[in-house]
């Protein structure tokens, strides 16, 4: 019959017990297949199936690392998972257990499983020798017995030899005994016919041995009995059993017991040796006896957790044959030998840094092969660390958090687990586990600095780069990764995003246009620096942007007009002292600062030494009294610098006359030219021809004035002409402080009061349209067709034309034919007018200019 069937055979015996604490038992047979189910360990234990796997239920084994049963997660089903082999587990013992463990988590749940493997009859009965060789002497009277080699059965039980068989023959029957454990041994025993040396000196016999198992198995050995001659005494030995003690790991060669054995008779018949009569393979590597002394020594290594005790058969014989048998029964006795193991169940890792103390982040197993106090573990981990190893069922420790996870400032952690036992000396062993933090975005990005200030020079290039704004995020990755922007606002109005733009992952700030300081000086934006987080974190700074001004506008004369834009001159009284004030030259800068600090020159002068100038007032002073031998016409010409680098600078032309009032100038010539002087009534004459004759002109100037008014700023002609003495830069800005005069602020500018002829006043505002701030002036001579002439009263002859920008007015000298004028760059008017005014405003003439 196969082992299969056997096994089905006993499939009968499995049975399920449960144990008064809640633990499990389990009996079934040796030599099962892989696989095959034991029981339903869910069922017994009451448990879900269904949890089994998320509670990661699993089977460990204690006190060795063989694992001989596991658990289907999906039924619940115990099975066999490495082939039990009884006899080599357990030996001779009538109770064969393994212990198993049955670990849940979630929560920690240890149950105890006892395999109780129960014997099949798998071994035939077996004799140490294929020949069982004896001598007897002739002389051998009936009925004495002779003791036969015992039969080995590795089974146990009803399975092992349960009788002897001889095979039928005339001189021997068989006698079978049993022992106190069990055992059934058998004597040879002589017949009635005595053995006859001289009829057959050899006699050879089949000894069959059957055991009791179902089907039976049988050994067989050949009996071969040498007639001899008598021999009537066996050796006895001196005790019935010996007993040793022996410590595991003894060294080899060491005595563990000697046996003794006497034989009352003489010669050869008294001489007695020993030997195992039967061990098996593996007693038979472990230990030695002499043949001749009978002392039992160690030739291999003593594994009191392999086995704790050995139980060996000795046999003395004499010379001639007879033999009896005594039995040795060692005890191993436990050395702490053994470091205790560390198993890692389970392992939370990466731990997130927001777990709460008390988590469990592992469960840890420890173990130790040794008994009694050698076994007892304690478990420990290093100080200072933020996690504690809390005792839980049995050998079982549970590794939790005792304080908050911080991944910024440590985001990994060594922890190492310590084993001691409390053996003498005690062991110990350790482990590493290796932990590692996981990021959570708990920290918002945080700036360098507490504010930017960033200093820009104005015309600036677009694109240049202003400054850089820097953030730090401690967190990991995408919850560290830093992105910069701007927050929307104005400035004066302006969107912010039209001045200033940011680099979103370098921080580098760029200006988007090219500032001017005289326009704005400071501004200040929001960047906000966020991380990639979910949700997102973000702060923000300000960034203070300051404009740096640039020496990039000239000085502007606000008084007298640049050189021929008018005639203007100024009367000094003749009794004038010295240190009297007699005019002022007014300029401007729409610079700021030292950029905007003037200073007044004298660059050349009719007589300088009668005239100084204030370096920083303007102001044209007497440096003596003035004497009668002093020139009644004085011109020079007065620069003006700004303290820029480099300095920038403007000029003007003076005009002073030495005289109470002008009716004591006999001519009013243009000092400026060496030209020779013609009368006022010359030009007054000519003036009045020029209004009838130039009359259809005029007419036609006016509807040309009409027609360009519609496309552009209108000239009004009401009373009088309000024509503009003074000319105001174009990027003249207004602020506080930062250049030399406001520009809503109005010059006054008169001839000097007492003149023969009527003053003329210029009051006007600076008009932004006056010039674009891409133009520049141009000087031009004008001729004119006709000589102009008013005995009525001075006259006021003015240029204008219809510019892009507005209209510009210029102040000519009365009585000349030529004079020159200033222009816009690249300005070509396609018509000039002279118009001829009286005292009172009133248009009077007109002329028309060769150039």
């Amino acid at each position: 019959m196969s082992v299969t069937g056997l096994l089905c055979g006993f499939a009968f015996f499995i049975v399920t017990l449960h144990s008064a604490n809640g633990d499990v038992s389990f009996s079934f047979p040796e030599e099962m297949k892989r696989g095959s189910v034991i029981g339903n360990i869910a069922k017994d234990l009451g448990l879900e199936t269904s949890r089994l796997s998320a509670r990661n239920a699993r089977i460990v084994t204690e006190g060795n690392h063989e694992r001989y049963c596991d658990i289907n997660l999906n039924t619940g089903d115990l099975t066999i998972a490495e082939r039990i082999d009884r006899d080599g587990l357990c030996g001779k013992k009538a109770s064969c257990v393994l212990k198993q463990e049955l670990v849940l988590e979630d929560p920690l749940e240890l149950h105890r499983i006892s395999l109780h493997v129960q014997d099949i009859n798998d071994n035939s009965p077996q004799f140490k020798n294929d020949i069982i060789k004896m001598e007897i002497r002739e002389s051998a009277d009936k009925g004495v017995r002779f003791s036969l080699d015992e039969a080995h059965d590795a089974d146990i039980g009803q399975n092992t030899v349960q009788s002897y068989t001889l095979q039928r023959n005339e001189h021997f029957i068989l006698n079978v005994k049993a022992k106190s454990g069990g055992r059934k041994y058998s004597e040879l025993l002589v017949l009635e016919k005595e053995l006859d040396r001289e009829q057959s000196n050899e006699i050879k016999v089949l000894l069959t041995a059957v055991d009791g198992g179902s089907p039976q198995r049988s050994g067989t050995v050949v009996i071969h009995v040498t007639v001899l001659d008598a021999n009537d005494n066996a050796p006895v030995f001196s005790q019935a059993v010996y007993k040793a003690s022996l410590p595991e790991n003894s060294p080899l060669d060491t005595v563990v017991v000697t046996v003794s054995a006497a034989d009352a008779d003489e010669g050869v018949n008294g001489e007695v040796t020993y030997d195992f009569a039967h061990v098996s393979e593996e007693d038979d590597k472990l230990f030695s006896i002499d043949r001749k002394t009978g002392e039992i020594r160690v030739i291999g290594t003593i594994d009191f957790e392999e086995m704790s005790y050995f139980e060996l058969r000795i046999k003395a014989k004499d010379g001639l044959g007879l033999a009896s048998y005594v039995k040795v029964i060692i005890d191993i006795t436990d050395v702490n030998d053994n470091n205790p193991s560390i198993y890692i169940q389970s392992l939370t890792n990466p731990i997130p840094e927001n777990a709460s103390p008390g988590t469990e982040v592992g469960i840890i197993n420890v173990q130790d092969r040794d008994s009694e106090n050698n076994r007892r573990v304690r478990c420990s981990i290093q100080q200072n660390l933020p996690f504690k190893l809390v005792p839980s069922i049995k050998n079982y420790y549970s590794l939790v958090t005792t304080g908050e996870l911080d991944r910024e400032l440590v985001s990994d952690y060594n922890i190492t687990i310590t084993a001691t036992d409390e053996g003498s000396p005690p062991l110990s062993s350790s482990k590493s586990v290796q932990l590692s933090v996981a990021d959570v975005n708990d920290n918002p990005p945080v700036f360098e600095e507490q504010s930017y200030k960033a200093h820009v020079t104005e015309n600036n290039k677009p694109g240049n780069s202003v400054c850089s704004v820097t953030a730090r995020d401690p967190d990991w990755r995408q919850n560290g990764t830093v992105i910069y922007s701007i927050l929307p606002g104005e400035v004066n109005g302006v969107p912010v995003s039209s001045f200033l733009s940011v680099n979103g992952d370098t921080g580098v700030i760029h200006a988007v246009r090219s500032f001017d300081y005289e326009q704005f000086k400071s501004f200040k934006v929001h960047v906000v620096a966020r991380d990639n987080g979910s949700p997102p974190l973000s702060s923000n700074v300000t960034v203070s942007v300051f404009i740096t001004d640039m020496n990039d506008n000239s000085p502007q004369i606000l008084y007298p007009a640049p050189e021929g834009n008018s005639f203007m001159t100024d009367l000094v009284p003749k009794v004038a002292h010295r240190g009297s004030l007699v005019s002022k030259v007014i300029a401007v800068d729409a610079d700021s600062g030292q950029n905007a600090w003037l200073s007044y020159h004298i660059v050349k002068s009719t007589d300088p030494g009668l005239f100084t100038i204030g370096l920083h007032s303007g102001e044209i002073r007497t440096q003596r009294d003035i004497s009668e031998s002093d020139s009644m016409k004085h011109n020079f010409i007065v620069s003006v610098k700004d303290n820029g680098q480099p300095s920038l600078s403007a000029t003007c032309s003076m005009y002073l006359v030495i005289s109470d009032n002008l009716a004591e100038v006999p001519e009013l010539k243009d000092i400026s030219y060496d030209e020779s002087n013609s009368k006022l009534t010359s030009y007054l004459i000519i003036a009045l021809v020029s209004v009838s004759t130039f009359f259809l002109t005029f007419i036609i100037v006016i509807l040309a004035v009409r027609f360009c008014r519609r496309r552009k700023p209108r000239l009004l002609f009401d009373g009088a002409v309000a024509i503009p003495s003074a000319y105001l830069p174009p990027n003249y800005a207004e602020g506080d402080g930062a250049g030399t005069l406001r520009s809503v602020y109005n010059y006054d500018a008169y001839l000097t009061t007492g003149s023969c002829t009527s003053d003329f006043k210029f009051v006007t505002s600076y008009n932004d349209n006056t010039l674009p701030a891409d133009q520049t002036l141009r000087k031009t001579s004008l001729d004119f067709a006709e000589d102009l002439d008013d005995s009525e009263g001075s006259l006021e002859v003015g240029l204008y034309d219809n510019l892009k920008a507005g209209l510009f007015f210029y102040a000519i000298p009365l009585g000349k034919k030529r004079v020159e004028t200033f222009f816009p760059h690249n300005f070509k008017p396609k018509k000039i007018i002279v118009l001829t005014l009286n005292q009172r405003g009133k248009l009077i003439g007109f002329a028309k200019s060769h150039k």
